[in-house]
């Protein structure tokens, strides 16, 4: 399996790695040293409590490394009039009635709270390609879909703001 992150995702996950091997690993392996040293492991809970972070930081560099040893590299190639990658995009809802704005991002950046919807949801799948005034399906899942309206198209680009999902 192959991950498709553009070369900005690549930047940021080389960076937390880096991050996390050379400053947060120490840091983390020095805990673990101090509270092994208060005594008794079976009841020492900041024994336990070090170990679980330092186990999250290893975890968390073997996905990062996982995700850029796999990573095909992908660039927007969209029309100028068409949603693309990192686009801001204003839909109408006819189901609902209603409006709503969305970022279209990489997986490894999605933040639907914050607007940033991955370009492998079934509404960023739809929404590639799609040009103002273009009504669109979305396929949620064998039994439930709905239809909406592109109404505004900001294209944008990769600038770095949205972050990394953390895990």
């Amino acid at each position: 399996m192959h991950n498709e992150l553009t070369k900005m995702d690549i930047q940021k996950m080389r960076e937390e790695l880096d991050y996390r091997r050379v400053t947060l690993r120490p840091q983390l392996l020095e805990e673990v040293k101090v509270a092994r040293s208060f005594g008794d492991l079976s009841e020492n809970f900041e024994y336990k409590a070090a170990k679980r972070e330092k186990n999250k930081n290893e975890s968390r560099i073997r996905y990062l490394e996982n995700m850029i040893k796999t990573a095909r590299v992908i660039e927007d190639r969209s029309a100028p009039d068409a949603v693309g990658l990192y686009d801001k995009v204003t839909i109408y809802l006819e189901e609902d009635g209603e409006e709503e704005s969305w970022q279209v991002v990489t997986t490894v950046r999605q933040d639907v709270l914050n607007g940033l919807i991955s370009k492998e949801s079934p509404m960023g799948a739809a929404l590639l390609g799609k040009k103002v005034g273009e009504r669109f399906y979305v396929q949620v899942n064998q039994d439930y879909g709905y239809y909406a309206v592109v109404r505004a198209i900001q294209k944008g680009t990769d600038d770095g703001s949205a972050q990394l999902n953390r895990y």
